[in-house]
């Protein structure tokens, strides 16, 4: 089977983020399909970008082939990025009959945020007469007007209003990582709750079983609290408001004399701001460590003792999430301490952490400190159960399969 993904933002190790779209293009290589993903050049997602000349260019990416097609740059949610995404979508709509002749799809999936690119994936599908499924990470433009601000009659917002609604009646089955998106989309053109398929994100046992190693300067901060005797709390991610970081640093300057470090690895936005802030408290029992390589997560994860991810309240959170940190803490089978407030709540499911109340410093504080006082014994069966419930539920290969179903399913209901 051929299989076109369509994903202006998707990734690859090299890349990173956004990682699903390599996933799944690896493992249905792996079960004799032919995958081509067509991406734009820039993402403001990934740590580094293509170099393109041309729209169009091939790159061959462990064995994927990637197209990128040139959008330009730009900063923020402002104008210029909705330029690129005008641009994505239009020049693949005016080369729809190139790229459906060339590689002969028998399927095309537009896997996006913003449903413009439906557009352009449906056209290529009905020039290459193979079948349409669309793939939904987030919930636009509700995400531009409850969490944005923007006014519904925001021109661009009402563009998207149609073309959300376009895309759910074309799709013969809607995809999504949000598992109650379907309510949202029951309203906004989806026909039957029988289209909607709930696939969330994972991880890759391959990547777990061949870890990088830590860089030095994470070995050696490591290694220091160590010898100390530290309990480490461990948050790894982007450094976003949304990601509830300055309650983290709340937590920390509760527990400053204890025995407990809280370590933060990555980059974003906040970074600067949080680490001028943590001096200014001297808070002493804060780590900030750059970011490392998605091969490197594991390594990482394996060096603390428990992990934390929080998130500020959000009215989305009601079609629930799909946190990839969520699931590679899991994978790394240490207990979480998990303060988001969502429709589901995977670490609840898998007995594998504490959930507590969203920006809750007292609430992190005190997660902590029962993770020190249950012992080590609890918290690795803790953390043995995430890693069991990832493995059976959100494992790349089986994530595949599920998403491979789907399209056999639409392929068997027309014949």
């Amino acid at each position: 089977m051929n299989i076109l993904y369509i994903d202006h933002y998707a990734g690859s190790l090299r890349y990173g983020m956004e990682f699903r779209p390599y996933y799944l293009a690896r493992e249905w290589q792996k079960m004799g399909h032919t995958v081509r993903v067509i991406g734009g050049d820039f993402s403001h997602l990934r740590r580094e970008n293509p170099v393109v000349k041309k729209d169009f260019d091939t790159e061959v990416i462990d064995g994927i082939t990637y197209q990128w097609v040139k959008t330009g740059s730009y900063q923020g949610n402002g104008l210029k990025r909705a330029f690129t995404m005008l641009r994505f979508v239009g020049k693949l709509w005016c080369k729809a009959k190139r790229i459906a002749g060339e590689f002969k799809p028998d399927v095309v999936i537009s896997s996006s945020t913003y449903p413009l690119d439906s557009y352009a994936a449906y056209r290529i599908a009905k020039k290459a007469k193979a079948r349409y499924i669309h793939e939904a990470h987030d919930i636009w433009p509700l995400t531009l007007t409850e969490i944005g601000g923007m006014s519904k009659l925001n021109p661009f917002v009402v563009m998207l209003a149609i073309a959300e609604k376009r895309t759910y009646k074309k799709a013969e089955s809607v995809v999504s990582v949000l598992p109650d998106s379907y309510k949202h989309m029951l309203r906004h053109g989806l026909q039957t709750k029988e289209k909607f398929f709930h696939i969330p994100n994972g991880v890759a046992l391959e990547d777990w079983q061949n870890a990088d190693p830590l860089p030095a300067e994470h070995a050696e901060a490591f290694a220091r609290l160590r010898a100390e005797g530290r309990f480490v709390v461990c948050y790894l991610g982007g450094h976003a408001l949304s990601n509830s970081l300055d309650v983290y640093l709340d937590a920390a300057a509760r527990m400053k004399g204890s025995n407990v470090a809280f370590v933060l690895i990555g980059n974003g936005v906040e970074k600067s701001r949080l680490i001028l802030r943590a001096e200014e408290e001297g808070l002493d029992n804060v780590v900030f460590l750059p970011p490392v390589t998605k091969k490197a997560v594991p390594t990482a994860l394996s060096c603390a003792d428990a992990l934390y991810i929080g998130a500020k309240a959000c009215a989305l959170y009601r079609y629930g999430v799909s946190l990839n940190k969520v699931y590679d803490y899991m994978m790394a089978a240490r207990p979480i301490v998990y303060g988001v407030e969502a429709s589901n709540n995977e670490v609840a499911d898998a007995d594998c952490g504490m959930t507590i109340l969203p920006d809750s410093a007292e609430a992190i504080a005190d997660a902590v400190a029962a993770l020190q006082e249950i012992g080590a014994e609890e918290r690795t069966a803790m953390g043995e159960r995430g890693k069991h419930w990832v493995l059976e539920n959100c494992e790349y290969s089986k994530l595949a399969e599920r998403f491979l179903a789907v399209i056999e399913r639409e392929s068997a209901a027309k014949k």
